[in-house]
């Protein structure tokens, strides 16, 4: 921010005197301008404090000289006296008292020089200071950053130094923080215009809006979300440079968050894995290094597709799977049920973990929003067969799978096809390999099995197989 003229005309070494216009002695000086054409305003852009000895002025364009000067908006006129007029002409006091133009009377000891590097002083100290402003701020940014709300609190800190409002809005736009706001959901919808701004090819990399009272900044953060403040007053070159500041912050946090939710959830596959493998105890270890602890025996497995993953839940293929025990399973089922479809396995135990995976697959294939295995129609289907006899019709059927070579992934391949109803991309997702892999592995399963897996009977034959199969 510039010197105001008031506090130009205050130093005492100037000995400047205001003779007219002193109700603006508040308007900011940009620069000094030393100048004795008729009319200078050519080489003004405006906010200068202009400085003159009259040698062009007299009586009859006094009026006409200060009216220029308005209308370019220069922010005072400063009149040196004692070489062309030993004393500010009347018609010019009279003139700029009308215009209200701030008049100041130079002595003749008072060089125009060392008005300009008062000046110069004074505007080098505002940009030191809004500098030490800035830095001072990104400083408390950056110290509400590494507190353990993070990105919360960097919120709450932008909100203080702008004294205003903020918010962080995840991609589409739904709030995330926001600080110093009334209504925060309101605030979100009615920035939605800007939000689709932004997300367009080209768009800008920020968005500011001016409306009677508010002053609002609009900003991406990469492709995480965005975020908002808004204030009062105007934003100053500070206000700009610490919301460029808090962008730059909540961005890294956002990212330093998904890369640990990713090394989270690779640490949990792992763990999945484990238990799968037979391994409890090693499970056990891992989960509880993490601050939680396994369920105990019986247990439900549910399989999850949620629009966010469950906080304590496992990876699998596309899904997030968890384990509840069985008392609180309900619970856990009806909470999950308010974010995504639920599938949910009948009672098992850790040695039974494959098979509760698969009933909980094969009711989430049901669910709307929720399924559970033990209620799906099928199951008494299945439950018609002889054990003895379904396990000796997989194992004869599945043997030219199994005696493949080292290719035991055709089995786990048809099981994921299967489960999803012959969708290449969804059980390529699944299995965390190319389609045209899996298209590949299907076609060497036709081809040793001798059916069509596009035939409907066979299809059934081949679930039945691998519901009694080991694989």
């Amino acid at each position: 921010m510039a010197p105001t003229l008031r506090r130009v005309t205050a130093m005492a070494p100037l000995h400047l005197e205001v003779l007219a216009g002193a109700a603006a002695l508040d308007r900011q000086v940009r620069w000094v301008a030393v100048s004795e054409l008729e009319d200078p305003t050519p080489f003004l852009e405006g906010g200068e404090l202009v400085l003159t000895t009259g040698m062009r002025l007299d009586a009859g364009n006094a009026l006409p000289y200060v009216s220029r000067l308005v209308a370019r908006g220069v922010t005072g006129l400063g009149f040196g006296v004692g070489l062309s007029h030993e004393d500010v002409p009347a018609e010019l006091v009279e003139a700029a008292a009308t215009a209200g133009l701030p008049l100041i009377e130079v002595p003749r000891d008072t060089p125009f020089i060392a008005i300009g590097k008062a000046v110069s002083e004074l505007l080098a100290a505002e940009q030191y200071e809004e500098i030490s402003r800035a830095f001072a701020a990104q400083g408390r940014l950056t110290r509400a950053a590494l507190q353990p709300e993070g990105m919360s609190a960097v919120i709450e800190r932008l909100a203080r130094e702008i004294d205003g409002w903020a918010l962080l809005l995840d991609p589409a736009g739904a709030v995330r923080h926001a600080a110093r706001t009334g209504q925060p959901a309101a605030r979100a919808h009615a920035l939605e215009p800007e939000l689709a701004r932004l997300r367009a090819p080209g768009a800008p990399s920020s968005i500011a809006l001016s409306v009677p009272g508010e002053h609002v900044i609009v900003q991406p953060l990469g492709r995480r979300g965005f975020f908002a403040v808004g204030s009062a007053r105007p934003f100053t070159p500070v206000g700009h440079t610490v919301v460029n500041a808090a962008g730059s912050l909540l961005t890294l946090g956002l990212e330093q968050g998904r890369e640990q939710r990713a090394a989270e959830r690779r640490v949990r596959a792992a763990v999945l894995r484990l238990l799968l493998a037979g391994e409890r105890a090693a499970a056990g270890e891992t989960v509880a290094a993490m601050g939680e602890e396994l369920p105990g025996e019986p247990f439900v497995v549910l399989a999850c597709d949620t629009d966010e993953p469950l906080a304590h839940g496992f990876p699998y293929g596309g899904l997030t799977v968890t384990l509840a025990g069985q008392a609180e399973a309900e619970g856990v089922i009806a909470r999950e049920a308010r974010r995504g479809r639920v599938g949910a396995s009948g009672p098992v135990a850790y040695a039974e973990l494959a098979l509760g995976l698969d009933q909980a697959e094969r009711a989430l294939a049901s669910a709307a929003p929720v399924a559970r295995f033990p209620e799906l129609a099928g199951q008494g289907v299945l439950s018609l067969l002889d054990p003895a006899a379904a396990a000796a019709f997989s194992a004869a059927l599945l043997a030219p799978l199994r005696e493949y070579g080292s290719r035991a992934d055709l089995i786990e391949s048809l099981r994921a096809y299967l489960a999803c109803n012959g969708h290449w991309d969804a059980a390529a997702q699944r299995l965390g390999v190319h389609r045209h892999t899996l298209r590949y592995r299907m076609k060497r399963v036709s081809e040793l099995l001798g059916r069509d897996l596009d035939d409907p009977a066979a299809r059934a034959e081949l679930w039945i197989a691998l519901s009694y199969g080991s694989a």
